[in-house]
């Protein structure tokens, strides 16, 4: 179930799904770029106002799923118009500032977005434009990318499978407090932890 936090601005209330911190791992093939398995985190935070503002961190991970050397990061703001149309800016720190719209479907968490401008400064790589699709499926946030390049035809170059972590300050707000004096204590599997009966 998601839950509609306190000062949420009512207009983006259709892309609620997004909000939190998500962490995953995905796959990332791109004519002329290193083909690697990638971790990734991305975080959707508001402030009240009309928009979702987005970071997200990309790095190679290696055969045993640990952190390499970084790919990207980007960062941007969503909204979305009273007719589930999506409006996102963002920029890349290889020197990338893009325009995309899209829309919301119907009768699900999912949008399509497509790249309407782009501009590169003289140190980017060859980038012409992109598509992508974000999924929210089974509590999961799953997206893939396309983009194209004036060489390289648009074409899948990137996708990945994240996962929501809960913030400190969440899981502080949900400790139960059936504990001494209000304070709960757990073992490392999760059971509650009596100090009157310890190996209970």
């Amino acid at each position: 179930m998601i839950e509609i936090p306190s000062g949420l601005h009512p207009d983006v209330a259709p892309l609620l799904f997004l909000l939190g911190r998500w962490e995953g791992a995905g796959v990332a093939d791109f004519p002329g770029a290193e083909k690697c398995n990638f971790g990734q985190e991305v975080i959707f935070t508001h402030d009240g106002r009309d928009f979702l503002e987005y970071v997200s961190h990309t790095w190679v991970l290696d055969s045993e799923g640990k952190p390499v050397k970084p790919i990207e990061t980007e960062s941007g703001f969503w909204r979305v118009t009273k007719d589930r149309k999506v409006e996102v800016v963002m920029t890349r720190d290889s020197g990338v500032a893009e325009v995309w719209y899209g829309e919301l479907a119907e009768n699900k968490p999912q949008i399509d977005l497509a790249t309407d401008a782009v501009a590169r400064t003289a140190a980017s790589g060859p980038y012409s434009g992109g598509k992508r699709l974000y999924g929210y499926v089974k509590g999961d946030l799953m997206w893939v990318g396309e983009k194209a390049t004036p060489e390289v035809p648009l074409r899948p170059y990137m996708s990945a499978h994240l996962k929501k972590v809960s913030s400190l300050q969440e899981w502080a707000q949900n400790l139960p407090e059936d504990g001494p004096d209000g304070v709960a204590f757990y073992r490392q599997d999760g059971t509650p932890y009596n100090p009157e009966t310890p190996e209970a």
